[in-house]
């Protein structure tokens, strides 16, 4: 089930999300600093996190599933919004120095498909930030919010699709330690339960945080070939004899399939 861009919006702007924003992006800012003359997109909702990083970077551009539907960034000034699908992005070939998955690999009908488009456009060594629902978590149990929708993952699950599609792991946290609860109680400790889960609880963040390089060779299995077998008519000639008959004129008898 696809969460539209009306419903993404209208979490990030009540309290709940504000807080939920805020963890996430406190989670990218451990693995991501500031890229200076990189160029970067993001890839599904990622504008409450774009303004946290464009202001260092050479360009950044958000693109929006077409399952999502799309909304305007920046607020100010020319707009950098695509309407994309995520197995065909309007982008050349490693042309891109980094990437931003929220809200969409959860939703991808083909996510090794959607990785590895992702790999074809990022720059060599290039990386890729994902940010998906974690299977342990509790919101991935929850479907008042986005990441109770769509597909959860287990790190190992994503690890192992991270490689499947040439991707190698190189950092990881974890977010959303408090519960999703819209009670002012919980609002009110978010943070400093953020804080207490990263340090006594860490797999059973909301959300799985984890940063992948590009990589350009790898070995890959090479099936055994098989024996090529060449099949042979039953009736074709092999070769003639020659001879004379009885009058002496030529003869030539053809020969046979051999036994």
């Amino acid at each position: 089930m696809h969460t539209d861009i009306v419903e993404l919006r209208a979490f990030y702007h009540s309290a709940l999300g504000k807080r939920a924003s805020r963890a996430i992006g406190l989670a990218l800012s451990r693995i991501w600093k500031p890229m200076p003359n990189e160029r970067l997109v993001g890839l599904g909702h990622t504008r409450p996190w774009l303004d946290r990083f464009a202001p260092d970077t050479e360009r950044t551009l958000a693109f929006m599933l077409a399952a999502q539907g799309a909304a305007r960034w920046p607020r100010t000034g020319p707009s950098r919004t695509a309407l994309v699908f995520d197995e065909e992005l309007p982008l050349p070939d490693s042309s891109i120095d980094r990437m931003l998955l929220v809200h969409a690999l959860e939703h991808a009908e083909n996510p090794r498909e959607t990785l590895m488009e992702i790999w074809r456009v990022l720059a060599p060594n290039g990386r890729l930030l994902i940010v998906v629902p974690n299977r342990r978590g509790v919101w991935a149990q929850i479907e008042q919010t986005p990441f109770g929708n769509g597909r959860p993952f287990s790190r190992g699950q994503l690890v192992k699709l991270l490689r499947d599609a040439n991707f190698t792991m190189t950092a990881e946290t974890e977010a959303l330690f408090f519960p999703p609860s819209r009670r002012f109680l919980a609002l009110r400790l978010s943070t400093r339960l953020e804080a207490w889960g990263l340090r006594l609880w860490p797999v059973f963040g909301g959300v799985l945080v984890i940063e992948a390089q590009k990589r350009l060779y790898q070995g890959l299995p090479v099936a055994e070939r098989q024996s090529r077998r060449v099949f042979v008519p039953a009736l074709a000639p092999q070769g003639s004899v020659a001879g004379r008959d009885a009058n002496g004129w030529h003869r030539f008898a053809i020969a046979g399939p051999r036994d």
